[in-house]
């Protein structure tokens, strides 16, 4: 077994995921020891966990277009990894997804990012993983955060979340999609040419 299989063991017999193990759901995330961008999200959604295929939905073809990037550059090409701050599915709340469960990212984030030393380039996509990774550099509040995204560069790159439920921000904020999605695209362009 290698460090990932041991990882992947661990996280599946920790008693904080017991409830899924013993319902047969696996932890949902993607390590791979050559790539170079990592999405950090919230969780996978109810439909990303009964697949086992992350962004395989509305939002994750959004997410693609964002980046610029086919379905098969995205899953296929090695140079994508995907980290949740939860692998599993939290639930529905009274306006979305619930939460990440507290402590999750902080047991396991590390011993995965180690396995990945050519990570180049982080997209931390909503605020969990913005407060997360961020922390007191976060502006006051999302929208400034991704405004200044140059700021977070070249270690993150923070992006609101592709979700329909933001397609009313997306139309109150049209600077994301003129100024922020351009260089996204540069910067994972870049990743794909070399």
């Amino acid at each position: 077994m290698t460090k990932a299989d041991d990882i992947f063991q661990a996280i599946q017999d920790d008693p904080q995921n017991e409830a899924f193990t013993k319902a047969g759901i696996q932890p949902l995330y993607k390590v791979m020891p050559e790539a170079e961008i990592l999405i950090t999200s919230q969780a996978p959604s109810r439909r990303a966990q009964e697949s086992m295929l992350f962004w395989d939905d509305p939002s994750g073809d959004r997410l693609r277009d964002w980046m610029g990037v086919t379905r098969e550059q995205f899953y296929n090409s090695g140079k994508v990894a995907v980290l949740p701050l939860d692998f599993y599915f939290p639930g529905k709340g009274a306006r979305g997804d619930l939460p990440p469960r507290k402590g999750f990212a902080e047991k396991w984030h590390a011993p995965l990012l180690a396995l990945m030393p050519n990570i180049k380039l982080n997209l931390l996509i909503g605020q969990y993983a913005q407060k997360y990774y961020l922390q007191k550099r976060r502006q006051k509040n999302l929208s400034e955060t991704v405004k200044h995204y140059a700021d977070y560069m070249p270690e993150y790159f923070p992006l609101v979340h592709p979700s329909p439920l933001n397609y009313g921000w997306l139309k109150q904020h049209p600077w994301f999609e003129a100024e922020v999605v351009p260089a996204l695209q540069a910067e994972v362009a870049d990743v794909f040419r070399k």
